[in-house]
């Protein structure tokens, strides 16, 4: 394992069964990563969590919602406004700011409005993860 230090935007980590922490290629965007990762630790099923970090500086064009396990959502930059939309059809907002977090719960649909910019650490159980049009 290298001791070299890693920036989490960059290189997101997986954990996994095992209390494993395996860094990930870095990260290029789009769904071929995602794929990617997929194919890479699938078989952790819902116990795997993706670790990952994003700056955002324009508000999300798409709802996602993980089916079969929470999500936490670290703010540590910025302002970020998370919609969360419950299976009964109920929206809530929760404001982030740096050093709060909140928690997408498995089947809560989620969106964010950033004001500004903001970052955010997401620690993700993203099997079966869903993506629909704003």
């Amino acid at each position: 394992m290298s001791k070299e230090p890693r920036r989490l935007a960059e290189s997101f980590v997986h954990l996994g069964l095992g209390a494993t922490a395996v860094p990930q290629p870095p990260f290029e965007g789009g769904t071929e990563w995602y794929e990617g990762y997929g194919q890479r630790h699938g078989a952790d099923g819902r116990e795997g969590r993706l670790v990952s970090q994003h700056t955002f500086t324009e508000d999300w064009d798409s709802w996602e919602m993980h089916p079969v396990g929470d999500e936490v959502v670290i703010c540590t930059a910025g302002r970020m406004v998370l919609t969360q939309e419950f299976t009964d059809g109920r929206q809530e907002q929760v404001a982030l700011e740096a050093g709060e977090y909140a928690i997408n719960a498995p089947g809560v649909w989620h969106t964010a409005d950033i004001e500004g910019s903001a970052t955010a650490i997401f620690i993700t159980a993203g099997e079966g993860t869903q993506h629909r049009p704003r």
